[in-house]
């Protein structure tokens, strides 16, 4: 399932991010690839412990909790901290599949990588090219949002950038381990959420609403892990 978060950072968060983010220390972004991407991985990266990137991944690990579409979507149990790369022309990024488990840095902790998440930085017009392209049983998807928008897709699905032919696009990428491990079975979770909000949007006292709120918590009892 590929769902788009519209404005998870407002216009005046994006210009504090891209702010911080010029004249970056940027070096290869090989540096946390695995053996197979790192072959087909061709762009700039801020490394874990830059400072700018610590300050700026501690302020969206404040702001994605507050995204209602989000926590519908991903029910959400660990959050990688998010990282941040530029493909400036001529780089792009190969046909690859994320690592199935992540360490976060400097703690014990390790993140299953249910689902993937990218958050555009770069409005779309500053480049050409770069688009995110995500394999699925209907073909490629290609996804380029405005800035402040991201995609929230399976990590388990192949997936690629396009190479960047003016420009650069620079983003935040992380991966999420759901409290639901199955993906259909989130994609019965998501699907029943939005049908409750809107039940309740429409009518605020409907006791089907009370009654689909029991039934979607239930269900999630059967099938979280926490």
């Amino acid at each position: 399932m590929l769902v788009q978060i519209p404005s998870l950072l407002g216009a005046e968060q994006v210009a504090d991010f891209r702010a911080r983010l010029e004249g970056a220390n940027w070096v290869d972004g090989r540096v946390t690839a695995g053996h197979q991407s790192a072959r087909t991985k061709r762009n700039l990266q801020l490394r874990e412990d830059d400072p700018v990137a610590r300050a700026l991944s501690e302020q969206l690990l404040q702001v994605i909790p507050s995204n209602l579409l989000f926590m519908a979507c991903a029910v959400p149990f660990k959050i990688f901290p998010p990282l941040f790369n530029c493909y400036r022309e001529g780089q792009g990024f190969g046909a690859h599949i994320d690592n199935a488990i992540r360490s976060v840095p400097d703690s014990p902790h390790r993140v299953r990588t249910d689902l993937s998440m990218t958050l555009f930085l770069s409005d779309t017009d500053e480049y050409e090219g770069g688009e995110l392209i995500i394999e699925d049983t209907f073909g490629g998807k290609k996804v380029k949002l405005p800035s402040g928008h991201a995609v929230l897709y399976p990590a388990s699905s192949v997936h690629r950038v396009a190479p960047v032919t003016r420009g650069q696009r620079i983003a935040a990428f992380f991966w999420i381990q759901s409290m639901v491990r199955d993906a259909g079975r989130r994609e019965v979770l998501f699907d029943l959420d939005l049908a409750i909000q809107q039940l309740n949007d429409e009518n605020p006292d409907s006791a089907a609403g009370v009654r689909l709120t029991g039934v979607y918590h239930n269900l999630l009892r059967m099938w979280a892990h926490v």
